[in-house]
């Protein structure tokens, strides 16, 4: 598929979710389903939770007081929000997205807190962003990378070992291929909104990371159960929420959207509601050392 078109189709979606976004119960029912504690949730602003995980990446950052850290893909800043408490006043937390919406709406969210000084976001397309060499000890991501056209991924992995110092640490939670999908699926709009068509398989990311100047990797599939998008916005929906997640079924803009769900304007050919996700692909964490 045309990256560029790709690019837009995302703005689009992301765009939609970020202007109409409110279901916080069910932000919060995917968010516990893919990692997140009780805890977790209710030290971050509700509005900043759109349902969009994958995983819960901060699990593995083991960030520390008075880190650096930046969000590749941040979205309404829902990591972002979560690391600080992590790196301390005297820390950063970084989030760095492409949708002028989505960082609109963090920006309003940070506006409201009480101590939000070491919060920013950039937008930048997560494959150039205009921060110097060096500045982070720690990259996080959470079901992001998936969304960039194939031939620009290592780009991504190439950008993260230039932004972090030696020893810095890549913490990701992404939607990544178990086989390689068939051309029906991968030619479609639709899934590639949604988090499925662009997915790649774990030897790419392996491979990705070891190029690009990093060890002790780790690659791991958590076995989670990404048909829990579509149930979950199936019962949102029964119960007057219109809700739909990560890998969710389409949605229009006239309902509440998330991350990966296929808005109106993406191709209907093939619907995720049709397919089993877990076929295909899985929710992965993946953790690498900067040599």
């Amino acid at each position: 598929m045309d990256p560029e078109n790709i690019y837009q189709k995302v703005q689009e979606h992301y765009g939609s979710m970020a202007r109409t976004f409110g279901d916080t119960t069910y932000g919060d029912a995917v968010a516990k389903a893919f990692g997140y504690s009780e805890e977790e949730l209710n030290s971050i602003p509700k509005q900043a939770n759109l349902g969009v995980s994958c995983g819960n990446p901060l699990a593995i950052a083991s960030l520390r007081e008075g880190e650096t850290v930046i969000d590749l893909g941040s979205g309404a800043g829902f990591d972002v929000f979560a690391a600080r408490k992590n790196v301390g006043r005297q820390g950063r937390a970084i989030g760095v997205d492409m949708s002028k919406d989505m960082l609109a709406r963090a920006r309003k969210i940070k506006a409201g807190l009480p101590e939000g000084d070491n919060i920013s976001f950039i937008e930048a397309n997560i494959t150039s962003i205009p921060l110097p060499d060096g500045s982070a000890d720690c990259i996080i991501s959470n079901c992001v990378i998936n969304l960039v056209p194939e031939a620009e991924k290592p780009a991504v992995f190439t950008e993260m070992a230039r932004l972090l110092k030696r020893g810095g640490r890549v913490a990701i939670s992404d939607i990544l291929a178990r086989k390689v999908l068939p051309a029906e699926l991968r030619e479609s709009i639709a899934l590639y909104v949604g988090c499925v068509a662009g997915c790649s398989l774990k030897e790419d990311y392996n491979r990705w990371l070891e190029e690009s100047g990093f060890g002790s990797i780790v690659i791991a599939d958590t076995d989670s159960d990404l048909n829990v998008y579509v149930d979950m916005a199936k019962n949102t929906e029964a119960g007057g929420g219109g809700g739909a997640g990560c890998c969710g079924p389409p949605v229009k803009e006239t309902t509440k959207t998330s991350c990966c769900s296929a808005t109106g304007n993406a191709s209907p050919e093939v619907s995720l509601g049709d397919i089993n996700l877990n076929e295909w692909a899985g929710s992965f964490k993946i953790f690498a050392v900067k040599k």
